[in-house]
């Protein structure tokens, strides 16, 4: 252990980092000088920045699925509930690093760890009745879905603040005769809890994946 660290704790350091200051900041350098030690102390654990990103990936899907139990292996639909509670797993972890998430979206987890906890979770989906080819297009439907969900729930994710327009800002230059609904929608805010909205979207999606495993 060298300064008191290990990979774990750069790498929540890195999230850290992430969240306040945003991806494009991001540096080996800066990383070590948050960390309080020289950059080149954190290539004993990460060798380059490729490897930095990756670990990223891997962690925030670490701190996602951590309490996850598997699919009951055997039960029949067990893996619709299971999958209900992964994708709000998930959306709660990029919550909570929106910074993270330009990496979610564009970097696969591809660590052994990562590829062990997949193939658990396969083995247990198809023991809960699932046919293989199903059980991976649910995963990464969901998954995506999840992942999308959460980009644009964020809006603007740290080191991109400015970047994009938010509909309310744009709210008084609009014309209740030309947009009435639009305009209802400022007042009443009708349509825009992302909560419900995500809620119900997962349900929908699943009620679909049963009905097709069934069919």
């Amino acid at each position: 252990m060298r300064a008191g660290l290990s990979r774990e704790r750069i790498l929540d350091a890195a999230l850290e980092y992430l969240d306040a200051h945003g991806l494009p900041a991001l540096s080996m350098r800066k990383l070590g000088a948050h960390l309080g030690v020289e950059a080149m102390t954190l290539y004993h654990y990460l060798p380059n920045k490729d490897a930095l990103l990756d670990g990223l990936v891997d962690r925030v899907m670490e701190l996602a699925f951590a309490g996850l139990d598997e699919p009951v292996p055997g039960e029949a639909g067990s893996w619709a509930p299971w999958m209900r509670r992964f994708a709000h797993s998930l959306r709660a972890a990029l919550l909570a690093h929106p910074g993270v998430l330009p990496l979610v979206a564009t970097r696969p987890v591809s660590s052994p760890d990562a590829m062990r906890m997949s193939e658990r979770w396969l083995a247990a989906m198809r023991a809960a009745g699932l046919p293989l080819g199903l059980a991976m297009d649910v995963v990464n439907v969901m998954a995506t879905f999840t992942i999308g969900h959460t980009l644009a729930e964020v809006g603007r994710t740290p080191g991109h603040e400015g970047s994009e327009s938010d509909f309310d800002q744009h709210a008084d230059q609009l014309d209740p005769h030309e947009f009435p609904n639009l305009t209802e929608i400022v007042a009443t805010r009708a349509g825009l809890d992302f909560d419900h909205r995500f809620a119900q979207a997962v349900d929908i999606l699943l009620a679909g994946y049963v009905a097709l495993g069934r069919a």
